[in-house]
């Protein structure tokens, strides 16, 4: 089954909310990569990195923060290939697996990333990032019940977690139960100082249970008349193919 690209980025937007696994113990230039990251500056961190890496090509570190600038850039495919150089020399490097599953995530490759996510989970069964992000995959492959037992899990040893409320909420939504995916988001999606992906999220259970007119609020909320109107398309869109 086709996905629609909005709820895809919905999903990727909601398990981002841990953020990536980052590399232990960085040593100081990689403190300045990280700052630079941090602040959107990924050219920066490029230049750190490649100061690094001309004296120590294996540093795991240094390429998995090249590959995040990478990503930054909208450079994916530099990117995959800086992950796959830190997973030759450390084939369990957390921020490596998770970063190179979310871009496979990102190209809907849905079973690659799913392959990353369970290969960080042998080893830390209970990482919530790599938890949430193979309950996206799993979600993204149309296996609903797999993925919304995932996020429940995470929900049983962590109730507030965010991350795991929302794609739960997504995945009820694109599994035929808006109405519930409706219940569990209006409180977060209605308060004043909720976010615009919250608001969206909410707006996409809304559509999918049949309430385009409030959706459509909710949305121009944050959005241009033009790209409301796109998201509505795309809901209904996914409404067909849920139905």
């Amino acid at each position: 089954m086709n996905r629609n690209l909005w709820f895809v980025t919905l999903l990727l937007a909601s398990c981002s909310a841990h953020g990536p696994t980052s590399p232990q113990g960085a040593e100081p230039g990689l403190n300045v990569a990280d700052a630079a990251l941090q602040g959107g500056v990924p050219q920066t961190a490029l230049s750190v990195t490649a100061s690094i890496l001309r004296s120590h090509p294996d540093d795991v570190g240094a390429l998995v923060r090249e590959a995040t600038a990478l990503a930054q850039l909208n450079q994916p495919g530099a990117a995959m290939d800086s992950y796959r150089r830190a997973l030759a020399v450390d084939p369990a490097s957390p921020a490596a697996l998770i970063g190179l599953g979310r871009l496979d995530l990102a190209r809907g490759k849905a079973a690659e990333a799913e392959h990353s996510f369970t290969s960080r989970l042998t080893k830390e069964p209970e990482d919530k990032t790599a938890l949430n992000d193979l309950g996206v995959a799993l979600d993204l492959q149309g296996r609903h019940t797999e993925a919304q037992a995932i996020y429940r899990k995470i929900l049983d040893f962590s109730p507030d977690d965010q991350a795991a409320s929302v794609n739960l909420a997504l995945s009820l939504s694109l599994s035929g139960q808006a109405g519930q995916s409706v219940a569990m988001l209006r409180g977060p999606g209605s308060r004043p100082d909720a976010s615009p992906r919250v608001r969206q999220d909410l707006a996409m259970a809304l559509a999918l249970s049949g309430n385009q007119r409030e959706a459509e609020k909710l949305l121009l909320t944050d959005l241009s008349p033009s790209d409301a109107a796109a998201a509505l398309k795309g809901y209904q869109a996914l409404d067909a193919t849920i139905k």
